[in-house]
Formats: C-alpha cells, structure tokens, sequence
C-alpha cells in the first residue's frame, strides 16, 4: 500500500490507477459530508457536488504541498463548493418569493462573549445531537461565513485543532479562539431554534 505521499506522487505523474486509488479512498466519505452540509440537499445534490469537487482536485492537485492531510484538503474544497451550489439555488430561488438567509456574518474576531447558562443544549451536544441533525443545519444556515465553515470542518469533517490550522492557515491559538466564538454565536442561534422547537426549555425555572 502507497502512502499518501507516494500516491500524490504516482497521481501528478498521470497514473490512472492512482487516481482510481484515490478516489476510493476519499470519494465515499467526501459525498457524506457534504450530504449533512444542508437539511435540503439530495442525493443527488450531493453527488453532483462531490463530482464537482473531484474536478477541480484533478485540476489543482499541484497546488496541494501536504500542509494538512489530503482528505482535509479535500472536504476544505468541498465546504467551498456546497456553499456555492446552496448560494446558487439560493439565488434562482428569490425571483419565486422565497426568503434567503445571508451566509455573510460579521468578522467573527470582534470579541463576542458567551452566553449565560442555560436549559438548552450547548453548541458542542446540540451539534453531536443525531435526533436534532435538522435543527442543527437550520443553525448552521443562519450562522454566515466564516463561521459557518470552521464549524462544519470540525464537526462534520471531524478536523483535528491542527488540521483547522493548517487548512484554514491560521495558527493554533487563532483557531481555538475563532471556533470558541462561533460556537457562541451559534448557541445563541441555536438556542432560539430548540426554543421554537421544545416550548419547555423557553419557560424560566424557579
């Protein structure tokens, strides 16, 4: 068995079972990140993303130099192109009346602070809640960029604080501050959601 490193290699030399190789490797796990990106998406949807994003590591693998493991790389561009294709299908959506929610948040490095505690779930079991995947992808919907892509990697492409660091070319202490503070705010977004959704955890306690 190759490693990575020797894989890349064999790929930009052009070796079609290499390719074969690599796409078995991280084509599956790809298509089922993207799949938990939005509540809306198909299949379908997902497969025509994934396709996209395997064009374009075709195209740019060059431009991979193993500053984070390649499957990091990977869901990095896939993040990329599930937010273009929602922003697309967002856009084609508002000649029909139908709302859109911004994916463009404020710099998330402006000093929110946390919440007060509350009945409600934490970012952390809201997000690791299976039961509540629909209302976490509500959240996420609302939570813009770049917030929302930190997040996604770590919790649904389960990226190490190393990995983020590199993907995201910030350093360690920057990554574990941005993700602290975009975790809040989407509490407090979260929050609202589960609220709507449980009436109980809205009613104040003795």
């Amino acid at each position: 068995m190759d490693s990575e490193g020797e894989l890349l290699a064999r790929c930009q030399r052009g070796d079609a079972t290499a390719w074969d190789n690599l796409f078995d490797a991280h084509y599956a796990a790809a298509g089922r990140f993207i799949y938990q990106l939005s509540s809306d998406f198909t299949v379908e949807d997902a497969e025509e993303i994934c396709q996209e994003v395997f064009l374009s590591v075709i195209k740019n693998l060059d431009s991979f130099h193993g500053e984070s493991q390649l499957q990091t790389w990977i869901f990095r561009i896939a993040a990329n192109k599930a937010r273009d294709y929602r922003e697309k299908r967002n856009a084609a959506k508002r000649g029909g009346g139908q709302a859109t929610v911004s994916l463009h948040a404020e710099n998330p490095e402006t000093g929110l602070t946390p919440d007060p505690p509350s009945a409600a779930p934490g970012p952390d079991e809201f997000l690791m809640n299976a039961e509540s995947a629909g209302l976490v992808r509500e959240s996420l919907g609302q939570l813009g960029e770049p917030c929302r892509e930190i997040v996604e990697l770590r919790y649904f492409g389960d990226l190490s604080y190393d990995e983020l660091s590199a993907t995201l070319k910030l350093n360690p202490k920057t990554v574990s501050s941005r993700l602290s503070k975009c975790l809040d705010r989407l509490e407090e977004i979260a929050r609202k959601i589960f609220s709507r959704e449980n009436p109980d955890f809205s009613r104040p306690t003795d």
